[in-house]
């Protein structure tokens, strides 16, 4: 076991997401429960290299496991994919006793902690990120929130939608990755799912698609398309002239990071907050908390990046079989 009295750094990196702030709790109070010192740093890796470095105790995360986004803050950081700012990030932790970083975010956040590593400083990686698309974990923290907002504001849209017999062209995020929009494809009965992974751009088929269940006496038809796809309005524009069915465009946008984490979110965010805290006590380094077959667990940093996940073509087929 290691000694007690170290310090560790915790930071929040990339794109926000519903349940890093429990995350964060986890980590701090797990990490002062074992005699450790935490520091915590805003804006990510920017934050970093500006030295927005403060000390953490206890009452720095009281009533925060509720609370949507990041108390810590976020930004994304162009210096830091250089070799000169990783080199003065890695110079950073070392001034100020860091010896082991607890980074929260997605695949970018992990490549700059990869990065870190590479200049001697132990970090340990926590999936946070709403497009669960980190391949060696089954979950990342923010998803289930965020496809449960998606899910509400669909719900709401495809009200107004049957109300007018109309096509409704719903965008939810996810720009490489199509998760989202396929879990809300099944959640709200949609016509269409529109995912990176899949799409072959041919809005032919969507065309015939909607003419072919109108014809069987649907009154509304749902796409759901991912933000990777896009051009959401540009497509309502030309879907409508080909099948004189009026449409609408929603983008739903940056709605979907925020909000009060749901239970899931919050449970596996402290679960895999005091996981990484036991790694440290472990003296067990470059490693990334997953989850797999629902347990909490552990990979190696450069093993898991290069892990990858693809969307389940089985439950595309199940949406096909439901849209009949």
């Amino acid at each position: 076991m290691a000694e007690k009295g170290k310090t560790i750094g915790v930071l929040t990196s990339g794109g926000d997401a519903p349940g890093m702030n429990a995350a964060i709790r986890a980590v701090v109070r797990s990490a002062l429960y074992k005699g450790m010192k935490v520091k915590g740093i805003k804006r990510g890796y920017a934050g970093l290299l500006q030295e927005e470095i403060i000390d953490m105790e206890a009452r720095h995360v009281s009533d925060t496991i509720q609370r949507g986004g990041t108390i810590l803050q976020t930004a994304r950081c162009m210096e830091f994919m250089e070799e000169e700012g990783q080199k003065a990030g890695a110079d950073m932790c070392k001034k100020h006793g860091i010896e082991c970083l607890v980074v929260i975010g997605g695949d970018g956040s992990f490549r700059g902690a990869e990065a870190l590593a590479q200049h001697g400083i132990s970090v340990i990686g926590i999936p946070g990120t709403i497009d669960l698309d980190i391949g060696c974990t089954d979950y990342t923290i923010g998803f289930d929130t965020a496809v449960n907002t998606a899910m509400q504001a669909i719900d709401k849209v495809r009200d107004t939608s049957t109300s007018h017999e109309r096509c409704s062209i719903i965008e939810v995020m996810g720009r490489h990755a199509g998760y989202i929009a396929l879990n809300c494809g099944i959640a709200n009965g949609a016509e269409d799912i529109l995912v990176p992974e899949f799409y072959d751009y041919d809005e032919q088929k969507l065309v015939d698609n909607i003419i072919a269940t109108r014809k069987r006496g649907k009154k509304h038809h749902i796409i759901i398309n991912a933000e990777g796809i896009g051009n959401s309005i540009g497509m309502a524009k030309r879907i409508e002239a080909a099948t004189g069915m009026e449409t609408r465009a929603s983008i739903l946008g940056h709605m979907q990071r925020g909000g009060s984490p749901t239970v899931k979110d919050r449970v596996t965010a402290t679960m895999m907050g005091c996981y990484a805290v036991d790694l440290v006590e472990q003296d067990k380094y470059n490693r990334l908390v997953i989850e797999r077959s629902g347990v909490i667990t552990d990979v190696d940093l450069a093993e898991g990046l290069a892990t990858k996940k693809e969307v389940d073509a089985y439950q595309m087929e199940i949406c096909k079989r439901m849209s009949i």
